[in-house]
């Protein structure tokens, strides 16, 4: 792939320094068919169903790639069983296809399949509902790479899981769904769009529409990172900013046709030893479902549901928060979870389409597109794993004001970067890790990441063996991965490579604070630090850090928002919020 008439050194998809020079140029000199605000996992999506439809297609995004909510779900790529229960069998039946897609097709390196067990608590009845709810959820696709449930005593059960209380069950069922590492997912879409013509830009800013009467003809860009600004035309312009979009429909001046409710989701993070279990878990509660989902060397915990009306860029757990998942699965655990347990906390927002219901678990997860004016078109809505679906609604909504033909959408047949040849290198892990003189552990760990561009990656050692050697206070990743994090994924601080190039922040008690300082001698070079913004990088990382453990001690939403939102932003001339045009 050619960009700028430079050759990306890394080949196709890569969003290295170079390609973030040459995009500033492009996005002031082309007019593109399609520009995508939103670096989320839709946003991302658009821009792929855009270019590989044969249009041209920027994407600008404020902060860094799954910045927002796109990093901060439950992990995973899965049919929404609970949505059963409300009779959002449409929605159901699309998600398990898009599951079904990603798991044998689009990203098998990334998506992963993962056995839950459900215990019952209920004689009698709940065996037979529960059955019945999982043939639906079979029949509609949940059971086509995976195998479909399975019934258990209580004996079979506690075998599975040991962890669990034997009071806190009679029998279980086992069913399968899917992992994923949602910020790499999201990044890859868009270095796969990329890898389409896409122009992907982050750190950069939307600041105002440009108008001809009243037609939305492009924006009006800011560079988050040294405050320049810019323009950049389009033929339709797509908001895509999830629990954004109404400030970015507050540009407009005009009725938006939907408002968006932002719902917080908090999630736990606890050592693999604390529970002993061989399947994730679901849990009834109250009013939703709690999970327990293996990660790596860690269980995810969660989630909560509640409304937020606070700072939208950084959700803030509370110790209120906390307790409540400590206390929801230690109803059913041996050894009970306490604080001292916790390695990772994080919060997100669902972007809700409001009005439905006064309670958040509650409103749709459905997704609606609508053309706001001529030339703009925004979507809200939606969850995760139909975020293909939602791109291509947008992209049919949108192509009425493309003056040229625009073709269907075709990304059920695109696979994403690392996709092609996953299969293959799987089965070539023990020569790869001998190669590279890995342990053919450590090549797993990096083909569920990468997939077949591994070679890519570890092709930046060459000379330099060192960068083969575990990151000291984070060995679970190797030094050539925050390099590369740099050179070709994107990242452009600390905060993009220890919260989503890879998951520090989350894996490791200090919250990647430890290793701050050598990540940044890291990929310096490549970024072109120096002593004075290595430091810069290392105490702002360690500010945010610092700001997250002490707002998750507070007892309310309002207190501990106040103490993360205190901590300064890497990118010094973000606008927040974006003054309105009037």
């Amino acid at each position: 792939m050619v960009a700028g008439g430079k050759r990306d050194r890394f080949g196709p998809g890569q969003l290295g320094p170079e390609h973030r020079r040459t995009a500033w140029e492009r996005l002031g000199k082309d007019q593109f068919d399609v520009l995508v605000i939103g670096g989320g996992v839709v946003g991302a999506g658009i821009a792929l169903d855009a270019a590989t439809r044969g249009l041209s297609v920027a994407l600008v995004e404020a902060r860094d790639l799954a910045s927002g909510t796109s990093s901060r779900s439950s992990k995973m790529f899965h049919g929404g069983l609970r949505y059963l229960e409300q009779l959002e069998f449409g929605l159901v039946r699309e998600a398990l296809k898009e599951r079904e897609l990603a798991l044998s097709t689009l990203a098998p390196h990334l998506v992963k399949p993962l056995r839950f067990l459900y215990p019952l608590t209920h004689r009698v009845w709940e065996r037979p509902y529960v059955a019945a709810g999982l043939t639906l959820y079979d029949s509609m696709g949940g059971a086509k790479s995976v195998p479909g449930q399975h019934h258990l005593t209580r004996h079979g059960a506690m075998r599975l899981a040991p962890g669990l209380r034997r009071d806190s069950l009679i029998g279980g069922v086992t069913y399968y769904d899917t992992v994923v590492d949602d910020a790499r997912h999201t990044m890859t879409v868009a270095r796969t769009a990329a890898h389409y013509g896409a122009v992907i830009r982050t750190s950069t800013q939307v600041v105002g529409l440009l108008r001809e009467a009243d037609r939305v003809v492009g924006v009006k860009l800011r560079d988050t990172e040294d405050g320049r600004t810019g323009e950049a035309r389009a033929n339709v312009v797509i908001n895509a900013t999830g629990v954004w979009t109404d400030e970015v429909q507050g540009l407009s001046n005009q009725r938006g046709r939907f408002h968006v409710r932002a719902s917080k989701g908090v999630h736990i993070v606890v050592p693999r030893d604390r529970i002993v279990s061989d399947a994730a878990i679901i849990l009834r509660t109250a009013t939703s479902v709690l999970f327990v989902i293996p990660w790596g060397a860690h269980w995810i915990i969660g989630t909560t549901d509640t409304d937020w009306n606070l700072d939208l860029a950084h959700p803030a757990a509370t110790k209120a928060d906390i307790d409540y998942l400590l206390d929801r699965v230690n109803e059913v655990l041996v050894t009970p979870l306490t604080h001292a347990d916790i390695d990772g906390v994080y919060a997100g927002l669902r972007p809700l389409l409001a009005g439905e219901s006064d309670e958040t678990s509650k409103l749709s997860r459905e997704h609606a597109v609508a053309r706001v004016a001529p030339g703009l078109v925004s979507i809200a809505g939606g969850k995760y794993t139909t975020y293909r679906v939602m791109a291509a609604d947008a992209m049919d909504e949108a192509a009425q004001d493309i003056p040229a033909r625009v073709s269907p959408s075709i990304t059920e047949k695109v696979a994403l970067l690392g996709a092609d040849g996953y299969f293959a290198l799987v089965n070539q892990t023990v020569q790869l890790a001998e190669h590279y003189g890995l342990h053919p552990y450590r090549m797993t760990h990096l083909l569920d990441r990468y997939g077949s561009v591994v070679d890519e990656v570890l092709a930046m050692a060459a000379g330099k063996p060192e960068l083969l050697r575990p990151i000291t206070d984070a060995p679970a990743y190797l030094q050539v991965e925050a390099v590369y994090a740099a050179a070709a994924e994107g990242a452009l601080h600390l905060d993009d490579i220890l919260a989503r190039r890879t998951r520090i922040s989350i894996e490791y008690s200090d919250r990647g604070a430890n290793c701050a300082e050598q990540v940044a001698n890291l990929v310096a070079p490549v970024l072109g630090w120096d002593a004075e913004d290595i430091d810069r990088e290392v105490s702002l990382y360690q500010a945010r850090v610092r700001a997250e453990i002490e707002s998750q001690a507070e007892p309310d939403d309002k207190s501990a928002d106040a103490l993360r939102a205190a901590a300064p932003e890497p990118r010094p001339q973000l606008l927040e919020p974006v003054p309105q045009d009037r």
